[in-house]
């Protein structure tokens, strides 16, 4: 299926492809033994393969069940034509995750692509508003989330609330937001379906096709940081005053 994406992305011209957190081993893993049962490397010769389906200038950014050593990871590889460019370690564990990762030790980092500088999250990460900022204020131009939100009720005809929560961060650094949750059911656990793709104004954009999959144009220019002939959203911050080295 990952393949298949790959390659119907890639005849349709998309530049960067997003696709879901831990997509090529499934959420809901019973223990540490099955998650390393199913758990790749960097290396491993499925992510050369991608690397041969993707066109030069072209990004595809997933999530993988990581193994450094008997050593698990929720991780996201990003790729592009002939090589990985690089691997975020997911920081905040959700739930049983917990019970089956190790937290990644390092901040996330902006990753320089084809298509520009490409922040990446993964899926709990990102109700944290440090994390989307901090990349904002390292420069990338672009957040990408492979997610998995389990459905949770809500009012009707409201956005799921991990989108409302991307929509702010996204608005309030004014950076683009590819997410992508996973669809239909797993282990009888129903999944969100919250694919997004939010501008750099925080409102959704594009459209979702009978696949689920969403689609959009999104222009990537730092005018998008001047709010107004006075104001620049990450030159007016104040870090002296609401720093974590601040006294409460």
């Amino acid at each position: 299926m990952i393949e298949a994406a790959v390659v119907a992305a890639m005849a349709d011209g998309v530049q960067l492809l997003v696709l879901p957190e831990l997509s090529t081993s499934g959420y809901y893993l019973a223990d540490p033994a099955a998650a390393l049962s199913c758990s790749l490397t960097p290396t491993d010769g499925f992510f050369t393969r991608l690397t041969s389906l993707l066109k030069v200038g072209t990004v595809a950014v997933l999530g993988f069940c990581e193994n450094d050593g008997g050593v698990l990871y929720n991780s996201a590889i990003v790729l592009t034509a002939g090589s990985v460019i690089g691997v975020y370690r997911k920081t905040h564990l959700w739930d049983a995750e917990k019970e089956l990762f190790t937290p990644g030790a390092d901040a996330p980092t902006v990753f320089e692509t084809p298509v520009g500088r490409v922040g990446v999250l993964i899926c709990y990460d990102q109700e944290f508003p440090e994390m989307p900022r901090s990349l904002a204020v390292q420069g990338a131009e672009m957040i990408a989330i492979p997610t998995n939100w389990p459905a949770v009720p809500m009012p009707s005809g409201e956005h799921p609330p991990e989108v409302i929560q991307a929509m702010a961060a996204s608005r309030s650094s004014r950076i683009p937001m590819f997410l992508c949750d996973r669809r239909g059911t797993e282990r009888g656990n129903t999944w969100t379906e919250g694919s997004v793709i939010i501008n750099a104004e925080g409102w959704p954009s594009g459209s979702k096709d009978s696949n689920h999959r969403v689609d959009a144009d999104i222009a990537i220019d730092d005018e998008r940081l001047t709010i107004g002939p006075r104001n620049h959203v990450l030159e007016d911050r104040r870090p002296d005053l609401y720093g974590d080295s601040n006294p409460r």
